[in-house]
């Protein structure tokens, strides 16, 4: 028996066979050209673009007809990529330059994308190389007029191996025959583990090397729960999972019966539980674990899927889609969020040796107001169809949030003088990822809406720890006393000034933190879809009274290796289904 541990990125637990898929095992052939060749060259690449993009078409048409559009909305980004100019230019460049076959130098531009692509620190960039990648096999594959082999004509329940399983893969698959995905590459934000979740296939992902250790017929298990792949497991290990997964199923029948009952605590306190999104393929899966709305839609995506700054229309298109597929319930929109490690061209090209404390966020927004300015007028646009609220991230201090308010009041005003609609009451908060925010948060809640702690970032600045950097990753502690201070600061804060404030980042979907949240005082939580039903459970099991005796004790510990074993020790006495 071997075992492997990668990244949950779909929950559950199967018991099935090993299907190996891998479409990375085919060469590209190398071979010197003349210049005399290089447009025929290029007219065999011009048509390899062609096919891709009428493959993509047609995929798209065939998806549609057969499950939700949204789910197939990733596609368009594919179809824009295809006919990037910049990409063609480079191609071109160095068709001339080195003078090798079209399919030896589209393959170098393209695994040079995905090199800077997979240096970067931020998880959301490196698993766009993901869908480039898939772009680029469609190109490929049609310059080799090599058919790929499809998974849509599955006999038998299988457990898919592959290097990285492309997102065009994931919507053709038999999706009644898939019980479970297993891939070297790939994180939770990736396209395949958002459609996984949206289909209800377990998957972890990340794990490396695993298809070289997984034959053909292998039997498997996935524990997606804890991330752990177990490959042809002794007895007691299988009898131990069947049993394992027989109490999952039922205990996930037990927290289904809870998705119409209201996040409300023993003694009458309602804390909303809304949902992160990145992208509408999601909203399937909101609606199933009846979040109570949006917390959170990351719009980065827009930017970074087509490796430029997209347009007012491409923005509004993406934001009305997630607006009117909400049916009414409101909808939070973070303006871009980009650099640091969430690179895109104009920043890339920036010498920073400091990227995490420099031109990122609305740094950036501030700065390139013609940016900022295209995004408010989609977002405000999108709000004449439903409640809708603007959020602006990694706010420092009230002189960034007092200029973000007043370009938005132009933006406003320019729409009025066109007699385009939007809702002029729209409201408008921060996020709180800063330390000096969180400081003087009594003087941002004068001038806010609402409040939204970023505790990912908020985590990593307070405590100086780089959540990218594996050898410090032991130190980024959400129970951090100073963290932990700093939040009640915001909520007091807010409170006094009465109003609502949330949480959006991880520490808001993990079940060891929801009583201490509860007893800080969160009105609001957002998180993954799938950790609705198990926070709700904790929630609708525990007084405010309780949470906040609970929160005073480990307000006076000292240490944080302290606070956590007890939080541990005390939730899992409680809740014992935490345990898994």
């Amino acid at each position: 028996m071997k075992e492997f541990h990668g990244i949950s990125a779909s929950p559950g637990i199967v018991i099935s066979t090993a299907f190996l898929y891998n479409e990375d095992s085919f060469s590209i052939p190398c071979y010197s050209i003349k210049e005399e060749d290089i447009e025929g060259e290029l007219t065999r690449y011009h048509k390899a673009i062609q096919e891709a993009s009428e493959e993509l078409t047609d995929l798209k048409k065939k998806i549609t007809d057969e499950h939700s559009q949204e789910e197939a909305r990733f596609l368009d980004s594919h179809i824009l990529m295809l006919h990037d100019p910049m990409f063609k230019d480079q191609v071109f460049e160095r068709l001339k330059k080195d003078l090798f076959n079209i399919e030896w130098v589209a393959q170098s531009v393209i695994q040079d994308y995905i090199q800077k692509l997979n240096a970067s620190g931020d998880q959301y960039l490196r698993e766009r190389s993901m869908d480039i990648n898939d772009v680029s096999k469609r190109i490929i594959n049609n310059l080799l007029m090599r058919k790929r082999i499809s998974l849509a004509d599955l006999s038998s329940e299988v457990i898919i191996v592959t290097p990285d399983l492309l997102p065009s893969d994931t919507l053709l698959m038999n999706k009644w025959l898939v019980k479970g995905i297993v891939m070297d590459a790939g994180g939770r934000t990736s396209h395949t583990a958002i459609l996984a979740r949206s289909f209800g296939i377990p998957a972890i992902l990340g794990l490396r090397h695993i298809t070289k250790e997984v034959a053909d017929g292998d039997i498997l298990i996935i524990d997606a729960l804890k991330g752990i792949v177990y490959v042809n497991p002794d007895k007691e290990t299988l009898l131990k999972y069947k049993k394992k997964k027989k109490e999952y199923l039922k205990r996930e029948s037990e927290l289904f019966n809870l998705s119409n009952l209201p996040s409300e605590t023993r003694d009458g306190k309602l804390i909303h539980l809304k949902a992160n999104i990145e992208v509408a393929e999601e909203l399937d899966s909101v609606h199933a674990y009846n979040a109570s709305g949006i917390g959170l839609f990351r719009t980065e995506f827009l930017v970074m899927q087509s490796g430029q700054e997209m347009d007012e229309e491409l923005q509004y298109s993406a934001y009305i889609k997630v607006v009117k597929g909400m049916n009414g319930l409101p909808v939070t929109i973070r303006t871009l969020d980009v650099g640091g490690d969430k690179l895109i061209n104009e920043i890339a090209q920036r010498d920073e040796k400091n990227p995490l404390l420099g031109w990122r966020a609305i740094r950036f927004c501030l700065e390139r107001t013609d940016v900022f300015r295209i995004q408010l007028r989609a977002i405000l646009r999108a709000s004449a169809a439903g409640p809708v609220r603007i959020m602006f991230p990694m706010i420092s201090g009230i002189e960034e949030f007092e200029k973000a308010l007043k370009i938005l009041k132009g933006v406003k005003r320019e729409l009025r003088s066109e007699g385009i609609a939007f809702a002029d009451e729209i409201p408008v908060g921060c996020m709180i990822e800063v330390p000096s925010a969180a400081l003087t948060s009594d003087i941002l809640a004068r001038r806010a809406d609402f409040f939204s702690i970023g505790t990912n970032d908020l985590i990593q600045y307070t405590i100086a720890v780089d959540r990218g950097n594996e050898k410090i990753t032991s130190m980024y502690e959400p129970f951090h006393p100073a963290v932990l201070r700093l939040i009640k600061i915001v909520v007091d804060n807010a409170h006094d000034a009465g109003i609502p404030v949330g949480m959006c980042g991880e520490m808001a979907g993990d079940p060891m933190a929801a009583v201490i949240l509860m007893g800080l005082g969160l009105d609001e939580l957002s998180m993954s879809s799938f950790s609705i039903p198990e926070i709700k459970r904790i929630i609708r099991s525990t007084t405010i009274l309780e949470a906040e005796e609970f929160l005073g004790t480990l307000m006076d510990m000292k240490s944080f290796k302290d606070i956590d074993h007890y939080v541990r020790e005390w939730m899992e006495e409680k809740f014992e289904f935490i345990t898994g």
